[in-house]
């Protein structure tokens, strides 16, 4: 696992400017979720830390021939980052118990990696409380994050879970057109 984010080459790209941002908020929402887990922080001062200091300027894009990032500033929808760490950690029981039983087999959220866990509750709480965004369109920025991070079978861990989420909480979605 690799959780340094200025090192990523692979990030969630939804095309446009506007949906570039809200890929980006939600990548950041994903790392918040996880720093306030491992250090018991509270939202409010992981954002603020967020928006002040880690996203503020960041480069994000291909490499210069040293190995830095030479990509364009990212342009990070605050609104949502702001959604998402606020709300996940509102209701992080309520969407661990809807995460639960989607889980295959004999997988145990309480014993899942720190960051699978931030990106089931990021994705689970925008699949119950953003309807106008399509759940295919949500599950797939979630995946990408997930490979982002992992390189092993996590990705497609979280496209099982969340698109089992999603078709239960959302079948409408689902429904040939």
């Amino acid at each position: 696992m690799n959780n340094d984010l200025s090192s990523q080459d692979s990030l969630p790209e939804e095309t446009g400017g506007k949906a570039r941002g809200r890929s980006y908020a939600r990548l950041a929402a994903v790392q918040a979720l996880y720093e306030m887990d491992i250090a018991g922080a509270g939202s409010e001062a992981v954002l603020r830390d967020f928006l002040a200091n880690r996203w503020a300027g960041t480069l994000i894009g291909n490499k210069d021939d040293e190995g830095n990032n030479a990509g364009a500033p990212v342009k990070t929808d605050h609104e949502l980052l702001s959604e998402l760490v606020q709300g996940v950690s509102g209701r992080s029981e309520e969407l661990d118990l809807l995460i639960a039983p989607a889980l295959s087999g004999d997988r145990d959220l309480e014993r899942m990696e720190t960051l699978l866990k931030a990106i089931f509750r990021a994705g689970t709480f925008e699949l119950v409380d953003h309807d106008k965004i399509p759940a295919k369109i949500i599950i797939s920025e979630y995946v990408d994050i997930a490979h982002a991070f992992f390189s092993g079978p996590e990705p497609g861990l979280v496209n099982g879970v969340l698109d089992n989420l999603a078709r239960t909480l959302r079948p409408d979605d689902f429904e040939a057109k």
